[in-house]
């Protein structure tokens, strides 16, 4: 005898004694076979399920992530999880061996930025037509905000291309802002020694280490985040030379440079001379009655710290002394730039001045072309004074 027909409720289906689920959804129909049995209690649970899954779409709250959470075992729902785009984003950057900054950085334009408009989409859906679309319609508050954030949407979609996920990268069609380039503001040579005296003439004696700190800064051409990070180990006065191969970030000592790359810096006058001060000041400091009793970094703050973990700690002391001597305000990574065209206007070679920045050469040029070529161009204009003097005209 045949058995009776069961009565489905909407939207459930029963195929080869499987339940399947049917809902509309984004436009798409949607079809789950479930693992219920074929019985009344299986379908009833089939029925219940599917109507949560529309009453999550009703009220707007369906995305893929749900999808998965609540059909597990689809394989729609892992392909539209694993290739959305935010599970990707979040991937690539798990896989990155990149400082935490850098990860920072980007964490910081996918959330701003992309994951408002992308963390749920598909990959495939991302065509170029697409991203050119959203780039129009995002609210952008500079084109350098918006060549960054498209310059770093691209380097993970190029990732996604190469794991062919995609075919393409749909952002390298699009027109992305060239990069404006930081405006080069060094102090002057007076400027800067003016800052350093003012710095050593604090009568608070702890203070005075951040003299000896822009001194060195101002005369290296390091990094404030090296420099706070330099070890006593690391330094050779006999050589007259610091080996450079970490840098702060964070609060934290890295054993890492910016550009990865650890370099020696030869030392002049002056940067000895702020060493051996930061040496007799650490050895005052030794004898107090801090609880820092050990300083195995070269500038210690004047707080009860071994290292300075926070540019605030050099913008307490900067900002003031700036204000005090009437000089216009830069920030203290000026000092950098200072040394840098200090060592091109007395006529360093670009290759040695590069290595002692860590730079490479080419980013040498293109940054101080105006220290480089000023003078050159003057000279080649002075050869205008030996020409034949022209006739005047009469009156």
């Amino acid at each position: 005898m045949a058995r009776k027909p069961m009565a489905l409720p909407a939207g459930i289906e029963l195929r080869n004694d499987t339940l399947r689920l049917r809902f509309s959804w984004n436009g798409k129909r949607c079809s789950e076979t479930l693992t219920y049995p074929a019985t009344q209690a299986g379908i009833a649970a089939a029925s219940r399920l599917r109507d949560k899954v529309v009453q999550l779409i009703k009220l707007g709250i369906f995305d893929e992530l749900k999808y998965a959470e609540m059909f597990p075992n689809s394989p729609n729902a892992l392909s539209s999880v694993s290739r959305g785009f935010g599970r990707y984003a979040q991937v690539w950057l798990d896989s990155r061996t990149i400082s935490e900054g850098t990860r920072d950085n980007y964490k910081s334009v996918l959330n701003v930025w992309w994951m408002p408009y992308l963390a749920t989409t598909p990959l495939s859906n991302m065509t170029t037509a697409f991203m050119r679309e959203l780039v129009v319609l995002i609210p952008w508050t500079s084109e350098g905000v918006k060549a960054n954030a498209m310059n770093k949407l691209s380097t993970i979609l190029e990732s996604a291309a190469d794991d062919r996920l995609i075919t393409e990268n749909p952002i390298k069609a699009l027109d992305i802002p060239e990069r404006t380039t930081a405006k080069i503001d060094p102090f002057t040579l007076d400027e800067a020694d003016r800052i350093i005296e003012r710095l050593y003439a604090t009568t608070h004696w702890p203070s005075q280490i951040y003299a000896a700190f822009f001194e060195f800064a101002f005369y290296t051409g390091m990094r404030p985040g090296e420099i706070a990070a330099l070890r006593w180990e690391e330094v050779d006065l006999n050589k007259r030379a610091v080996h450079v191969c970490r840098a702060v970030a964070k609060g934290e000592v890295v054993e890492r440079t910016k550009t990865k790359k650890d370099r020696y810096v030869l030392l002049n006058d002056r940067a000895i001379h702020a060493l051996e001060f930061a040496k007799q000041y650490a050895e005052r400091r030794a004898k107090g009655s801090g609880r820092i009793t050990d300083f195995p970094y070269c500038f210690p703050p004047s707080k009860g710290q071994q290292f300075i973990q926070q540019t605030s700690d050099l913008h307490h002391q900067w900002r003031p002394t700036l204000k005090a001597l009437g000089i216009r305000y830069r920030p203290p990574y000026n000092a950098r730039h200072t040394y840098a065209t200090m060592c091109l206007m007395v006529g360093m070679t670009p290759a040695f001045i590069a290595k002692q920045l860590g730079h490479s050469i080419q980013i040498l040029l293109s940054r101080y072309a105006r220290w480089i070529d000023g003078e050159g161009d003057w000279t080649e204009m002075s050869k205008l004074r030996f020409v034949p003097k022209m006739p005047q005209a009469k009156t």
